[in-house]
């Protein structure tokens, strides 16, 4: 019988060696990675703050020149104000003085009042909005000192100011005010709330609301 063919044995291939290779890195190299990264953490923050705080001054300018229209505005209403004020003081003076006028102011169990005060007890009003807006945006935390003192002390007088109105109604709509009898009383009452809650305040505040105008001006935010 004829023998068979030997089947040949393959050799076990032979794995070729792989050298792997370890890179060995210094403290230098860690120390200077762990400082750009820090660097680059600092720089941001930097940046951050550097744009909020120009944020910050460019709304704190647009408030106070949103103040200084409104103060403005307020000092000719206030100059205003008061050269009506000083007539109807002049008119208060004349009926005082006049038994035909007290006649006519009081009559048929009314005081009118308009002969007196033909525009009402104020013709113009002192406006707040901007100041509110301010005080919202906390103006308090971005202003000087010394202009957000002057500028607290000219809207607290206005404030007062405002009052009179109030003041001049409580006199005017007590039944007592709607007798002859009690006509010098009752224009010596209304006299002195002109005198304690408007007039005698008005060329202070003037000079107050030039002063606030000129910081304002000066300002170098």
């Amino acid at each position: 019988m004829d023998q068979k063919a030997a089947t040949p044995v393959k050799k076990p291939a032979h794995k070729a060696h792989r050298n792997e290779v370890y890179v060995l890195r210094g403290w230098k190299e860690y120390m200077g990675e762990s400082l750009l990264i820090i660097f680059s953490v600092l720089l941001a923050l930097f940046l951050t703050e550097y744009i909020t705080n120009l944020h910050e001054k460019k709304q704190t300018r647009e408030i106070l020149h949103n103040i200084r229209e409104e103060l403005v505005k307020n000092r000719e209403a206030e100059t205003i104000e008061h050269a009506y004020e000083a007539k109807i003081l002049t008119r208060i003076d004349s009926v005082l003085v006049s038994a035909d006028l007290q006649q006519k102011i009081v009559a048929n169990d009314e005081f009118h009042f308009k002969m007196i005060a033909p525009a009402g007890a104020q013709c113009r009003d002192l406006n707040t909005v901007a100041w509110d807006v301010a005080k919202s945006q906390s103006i308090t935390n971005k202003a000087n000192f010394e202009l957000l003192s002057k500028l607290t002390d000219i809207y607290d007088n206005q404030a007062r100011i405002t009052k009179l109105e109030d003041q001049i109604a409580k006199i005017l709509l007590a039944y007592d005010s709607r007798k002859l009898a009690n006509v010098r009383t009752t224009l010596l009452l209304v006299r002195d709330s002109y005198h304690g809650w408007s007039y005698d305040r008005a060329q202070s505040l003037l000079k107050k609301y030039d002063e606030a105008i000129k910081m304002i001006d000066d300002d170098k935010l």
